[in-house]
């Protein structure tokens, strides 16, 4: 007798289990499209990225990058990108309102024609008038009149990354 309890049980169990099993594999709601038709269509990263740069301004136009331009004339608008721009002591590289240094090779202190220094993004402190900035430092010059130059003495150049306008002096 004990042993029909048993069958008895097991049938009862696994009957029970699959007929739950059954009730729980219904579809999750919006999960019902299928990948790649035209409700849920599978896109190219090409497309995505042509879409991102129309969205930004871009115009999706080609993906070739511009060439950068060397900086050599002594002046720059803020409309070109990063250009490399090597200062030769006894000079001065001004910024234009909004502009970005990173000085690369050289000794470089900073220039300004008023008390306010210069914010280092990269040490998170204002460097004062005459301060001695870093190498790989990213400056950020939020007005006009203030610039860095080769710290007196030394007689190499600075080779410096600017983004933003910029005028030698």
């Amino acid at each position: 007798m004990k042993t029909g309890w048993k069958i008895a049980t097991a049938v009862v169990l696994i009957g029970g289990s699959v007929w739950a099993g059954s009730l729980l594999n219904m579809q999750a709601e919006g999960a019902g499209t299928t990948p790649g038709t035209a409700d849920d269509p599978v896109v190219t990263k090409s497309y995505v990225d042509q879409a991102i740069q129309q969205a930004i301004g871009g115009g999706g136009g080609s993906s070739t990058p511009s060439t950068p331009s060397t900086g050599g004339s002594g002046s720059s608008s803020s409309e070109a990108g990063i250009q490399i721009v090597d200062v030769k002591p006894g000079k001065i590289l001004v910024a234009a309102a909004g502009a970005e240094f990173i000085v690369r090779s050289g000794k470089a202190v900073i220039y300004s024609a008023d008390s306010n220094g210069v914010a280092d993004l990269t040490d998170g402190k204002d460097i004062p008038n005459g301060g001695t900035v870093a190498n790989n430092h990213l400056l950020s010059f939020p007005r006009e009149g203030r610039g860095i130059q080769v710290q007196e003495g030394d007689t190499h150049n600075l080779t410096v990354m600017v983004r933003g306008g910029y005028q030698i002096k």
